[in-house]
């Protein structure tokens, strides 16, 4: 079993930065994407970025100019750099991997919090 394991969540204060990384566990074959979503008390989880294959990137609309993700494709890394943070943006933040290696997989990791205070 793949695990992923995020890193980089906290507090700060609105106009602060964070940097989320996400590492698999182990060499993982076949991945498509990987990207980040998070979810906020008392509402769904919802898409903030994915990069997938070939470097193809899609943001939340909410996050477009403050966000960027980028991967190391050799270690299975996915990282987000937030800038301009919002209240708003408060929510555990998970990292995901999605592909086909015989079989599809659609891996979660155990999610990182991210404050943001006003």
């Amino acid at each position: 079993q793949v695990q992923l394991v995020e890193s980089g969540g906290g507090l700060v204060q609105a106009g602060g930065s964070l940097r989320l990384s996400c590492a698999a566990s182990r060499s993982l074959f076949g991945i498509n994407s990987m990207g980040w979503y998070r979810q906020a008390p008392g509402k769904q989880r919802e898409l903030v970025a994915t990069a997938a294959v070939g470097g193809v990137t899609n943001y939340a609309d909410s996050v477009k100019g403050r966000f960027t993700i980028s991967r190391d494709n050799a270690k299975n890394t996915v990282f987000l750099q937030m800038n301009s943070l919002k209240p708003e943006d408060t929510a555990v933040y998970y990292c995901n991997a999605k592909g086909y290696n015989y079989q599809r997989f659609d891996y979660w990791g155990q999610g990182t919090q991210v404050a943001v205070s006003s």
